[in-house]
C-alpha cells in the first residue's frame, strides 16, 4: 500500500513538472510605463503635434493624423472632423481593429446639445489609436484618413495606451 501511495505521489509529481513546460494560451501582451503619470494630453491639430505631459513637462510627443476634414470642430456623425476643446481618456480597447485605442470622451453634453438643434446625431467613438492592417494601406494614400479619430502608428500607441489612465483630461486644438 505504501509502495502504491509512493507511485501515486511520484505520478502527480511528474505530471505537475510536465505542465511547467506545456504551451500556454496566446494573451496579448502590453507594454508597461513605469515614469511619471500623464496628468495632459495636449493635441494641436494645426501642427500634427500630440504632447503628452506631466504638469508642464513633455513626456513624449507623437506626429499624427486626423479625420479626412481636419479643419474645424467635430459637429455630426459622418463629417470627418476631429473634435476640439477639453475632453477625458475614457476607455481603452485592447482589441481595436487599430491595434490598440484609447477613448475620447467626444460627445460632451454641449456636442449633444448643439447636434440636437439641427436634429443630427453629434457621432462619437473617438479614439486615438494606431494604424492597424487597413490605416497601414490607407495612410500611404493620404495623411488625414479616420472618420475623426487621432492615429499614430501601431508602435506608438503601444507607449500611449500604456502611459495613459481612465480621467486624464485631452484638450484638443484647433
Amino acid at each position: 500500500m505504501a509502495s502504491l501511495n509512493r507511485r501515486h505521489f511520484s505520478l502527480a509529481g511528474l505530471a505537475a513538472l510536465a505542465a511547467c513546460g506545456a504551451p500556454t494560451p496566446q494573451t496579448p501582451t502590453f507594454k508597461v510605463y513605469s515614469g511619471p503619470p500623464v496628468t495632459q494630453v495636449v493635441v494641436q491639430k494645426g501642427q500634427r503635434r500630440m504632447h503628452l505631459l506631466n504638469g508642464t513637462t513633455v513626456l513624449k510627443s507623437y506626429d499624427f493624423g486626423l479625420g479626412f476634414q481636419p479643419v474645424g470642430h467635430k459637429q455630426f456623425e459622418g463629417d470627418g472632423k476631429t473634435p476640439e476643446g477639453l475632453y477625458f481618456v475614457d476607455r481603452f480597447n485592447p482589441r481595436s481593429r487599430y491595434h490598440l485605442s484609447v477613448g475620447v470622451s467626444y460627445p460632451n453634453e454641449r456636442d449633444r446639445a448643439f447636434a440636437e438643434q439641427f436634429g443630427r446625431d453629434p457621432g462619437g467613438d473617438i479614439m486615438i489609436h494606431g494604424r492597424g492592417p487597413e490605416g497601414n494601406r490607407l495612410v500611404r494614400q493620404k495623411q488625414d484618413w479616420t472618420a475623426g479619430c487621432i492615429t499614430v502608428s501601431d508602435e506608438e500607441i503601444e507607449d500611449i495606451y500604456a502611459m495613459l489612465q481612465p480621467g486624464v483630461p485631452i484638450m484638443i486644438y484647433a
